[in-house]
């Protein structure tokens, strides 16, 4: 009796071990606090979900996915921090970060643990340039947003007063660079270049030299907190310039922050994913929990559906397997559309257009269904 016990015991432990085995663990690194947690929640909710459906449908492999989340406040070493727990807690792969700041030091971690990271929201350059095998985006870069931004002001703003304003962090100050590098190129000019401070509140000196300089539009390098307040004040000193900004402004927080004076502000974003219809069905979930999947929810949930297909392809986790599979420039099929990747990690359909922020039926002021032709 004793010894058939022992052997009931030794299958069960084998039993739990197998049972223990049969995941494989996803990190998410995302702002879960902060003054960007608005776009935390985007990614958060996308990887949640999408991990949800690929384990309803029976997983990867055989597998389940198992999602762990890292706050990382949008500090990029409280990012590191959570990059070396991931790998100590044998994560195989990461989405995120949002923050460019944040993701490219948390790569370099990663790259050393032999961990693959897809970012839904990091645009840097830098980001896919420093020769990192593990770095990939779900969205598009600063280079090719800036050129759209860039080329609409020398468009549609030729001879006007134009000022830039960055919040100096690698994207903010190099979607700033890149957009006035555009406008130049088109024979555009600009008469101010500002830097202000992440987490800055007060923009009451800034926005006079904005009035003294008669400025006609303002750029804006930067996040939707720090936007919404320039926006604010610069109506109630009676500066009536419209801001233009890239996609660090698209979650409905940034008409909440700016107010009324929001209507009419102009956005670079990709094409509204939620027009996809092979998004339909994912979208209709995602309503049902009452969470509009804007932003970068659905860049998040494409982040995994990419893991996924590649961990079947490969019938493996490995990060470096993944990556190299990655690499081969074979499409992959995500609620975003078809992506496929450069030698960099870079998605080589990058489309970016132009939004701008309307007041509509009910009241509130968004971007959603408002391209510019």
């Amino acid at each position: 009796m004793k010894k058939l016990m022992a052997m009931s015991v030794a299958l069960g432990a084998l039993m739990l071990a197998g049972a223990a085995q049969a995941e494989i663990k996803i990190g998410v690194v995302v702002p879960v606090t902060g003054p960007n947690a608005a776009f935390g929640a985007q990614i958060k909710t996308g990887a949640t979900q999408a991990i949800a459906d690929i384990n309803k449908a029976g997983g990867v492999n055989g597998e389940k996915l198992v999602m762990t989340v890292g706050d990382d406040a949008s500090d990029p070493k409280q990012g590191v921090s959570v990059a070396n727990k991931f790998a100590s807690e044998g994560v195989k792969a990461v989405v995120g970060a949002f923050n460019s700041g944040v993701s490219i030091p948390v790569s370099d971690v990663l790259q050393e643990a032999g961990i693959i990271e897809i970012s839904p929201g990091s645009t840097a350059i830098k980001y896919t340039e420093r020769g990192n095998w593990n770095t990939f985006r779900t969205c598009g870069r600063d280079d090719q947003q800036g050129a759209v931004a860039g080329n609409y002001l020398a468009d549609k703003f030729k001879g006007k007063k134009i000022a830039f304003v960055h919040d100096k962090t690698p994207y903010g100050r190099g979607l700033a660079d890149e957009t006035l590098k555009a406008l130049k190129a088109k024979g555009g000019t600009n008469v101010m270049f500002e830097g202000i401070n992440p987490g800055e509140k007060d923009f009451s000196s800034l926005v006079s030299k904005l009035k003294q300089a008669g400025v006609d539009v303002v750029y804006f390098g930067g996040l939707y907190t720090e936007a919404g307040l320039l926006i604010r004040q610069m109506r109630d000193q009676g500066l009536a310039a419209p801001l233009m900004g890239g996609d660090g402004i698209a979650d409905r927080e940034f008409s909440q922050v700016a107010g009324p004076g929001s209507d009419g502000t102009l956005m670079t974003f990709s094409p509204d994913a939620r027009k996809n219809p092979k998004a339909k069905t994912t979208i209709d979930a995602f309503k049902a929990m009452n969470f509009d999947p804007e932003g970068y929810t659905l860049y998040s949930y494409a982040a995994v559906q990419i893991l996924k297909q590649a961990m079947e392809a490969t019938k493996s986790s490995d990060g470096q397997k993944l990556a190299t599979y990655l690499h081969q420039g074979k499409p992959f099929d995500t609620v975003i559309g078809d992506i496929s990747y450069d030698k960099k990690g870079d998605i080589t359909r990058p489309d970016y257009v132009m939004y701008v922020w309307k007041k509509g039926a009910d009241g509130s002021i968004n971007y959603a269904g408002n391209e510019v032709p």
